[in-house]
């Protein structure tokens, strides 16, 4: 079985594939002070409970595929795989990695690499030209040409950081909980807080998404448009441009970023 790992700001997903299909999943919090031998008791403690993989660490794992925005978790999982799945192919995406989408930055490296591994299961399942919508600690908005190329992207503070700011800066509000409210108009402190991060959200990715597409192709009905992330279901039912929904968009990535380049490890 192939385990990706996909480190994010906030938490960390992790899915164990049988072939392409994903048979397990599971999302921790992301904690940079963790050791690797922290990190190594975490995973034998998540799956030494799978049926199909055996009690000791690395039983039934034939790869691994991991990606990271937190470089220095980065860094202790590249440990982990060296000292506790020696003798398992290991692919880390960072510069140099196969990946088989182009990228049509300034600064390619700058490019964070879930970003580009949600564009590579873009091409892989819908072809482009495409939009991957990824709802996370920040909201990220991701062009895919017609020819299969990572053109650029929009970067937007996500839902979780917003509540918090307004619990903090608001004098007299607080933490709510992430809810559609009964109406647009809120009746209460809360449910207005709550229609303004749910519909204020929505209304942010149709715009920002409709005015992506007339740059991306002549047209604009030809751009499928992917919503992906843990907090991606808030905003689903509001938004009126989010064509498919793939919550495991960036473990499907690291998968086929792994098939690419597991031969020539």
């Amino acid at each position: 079985m192939l385990l990706t790992i996909d480190v994010g700001n906030t938490h960390t997903v992790l899915g164990l594939f049988d072939g392409e299909e994903i048979v397990e999943h599971w999302r921790i919090s992301t904690d940079a002070r963790r050791t690797a031998d922290e990190l190594a008791v975490l995973l034998q403690g998540l799956m030494g409970m799978h049926p199909l993989l055996g009690m000791e660490l690395g039983d039934g794992i034939e790869g691994i595929a991991i990606c990271s925005t937190v470089p220095a978790v980065l860094h202790e999982l590249r440990e982990v795989t060296r000292r506790y799945y020696g003798d398992v192919p290991a692919v880390l995406v960072e510069p140099g990695i196969k990946t088989g989408v182009p990228i049509l930055m300034d600064n390619p490296k700058e490019v964070g690499a879930d970003r580009i591994i949600n564009a590579v299961a873009a091409v892989d399942l819908y072809g482009g030209p495409a939009i991957v919508v990824d709802f996370g600690t920040a909201t990220t908005f991701d062009a895919v040409s017609a020819r299969g190329e990572y053109t650029g992207g929009v970067i937007a503070p996500g839902i979780e950081i917003s509540v918090e700011a307004l619990g903090v800066k608001g004098a007299q509000l607080r933490k709510i909980e992430l809810a559609r409210p009964r109406s647009v108009i809120g009746k209460n402190t809360v449910e207005a807080m709550q229609a303004g991060i749910i519909y204020g959200f929505a209304g942010q990715v149709d715009g920002v998404v409709e005015r992506m597409k007339k740059e991306l192709a002549d047209d604009p009905d030809d751009v499928t448009v992917i919503a992906t992330g843990g907090l991606a279901p808030m905003v689903l039912n509001e938004s009126s441009v989010i064509d498919e929904h793939e919550p495991w968009l960036t473990l499907i990535g690291l998968r086929l970023v792994y098939e690419r380049n597991v031969s020539r490890l």
